[in-house]
């Protein structure tokens, strides 16, 4: 198998990534653990080719993986609509490595190694 485990069912697996595809697209940058980050990173990309593609069925396959959450409250734009609107043509002339994982710290609870992902500009 290609994928990490991170010591999940396969269900907990792709709904923990789901969530975290969601925030990093909400916030630009998350905190998580480094082998998550890793993970969620080519994730993250194969969304943002999605979005660049910008034709109906690419919306409808990222609209089947992305959580329907606000992502701007003043504008009431949600998750999805961030994601084709503005990830997607910021990234129009970039062939793939969208997403940087910069290691941060050790965890102090159980010395974890935690990262923080983010999108390049």
């Amino acid at each position: 198998m290609w994928n990490r485990k991170l010591g999940r069912t396969a269900d907990h697996r792709k709904a923990m990534l789901r969530n975290m595809a969601t925030s990093l697209i909400v916030n630009g940058q998350i905190e998580t653990t480094e082998m998550k980050a890793k993970e969620l990173s080519s994730v993250a990309d194969k969304l943002v080719t999605l979005a660049k593609r910008g034709d109906l069925h690419a919306r409808r396959q990222a609209a089947s993986y992305v959580r329907d959450v606000v992502a701007d409250e003043k504008t009431g734009q949600t998750a999805l609509q961030k994601l084709f609107s503005e990830i997607g043509p910021a990234y129009a002339n970039r062939n793939g490595g969208y997403t940087r994982v910069v290691k941060t710290r050790v965890r102090r609870g159980d010395s974890a190694p935690m990262a923080i992902i983010e999108f390049v500009r």
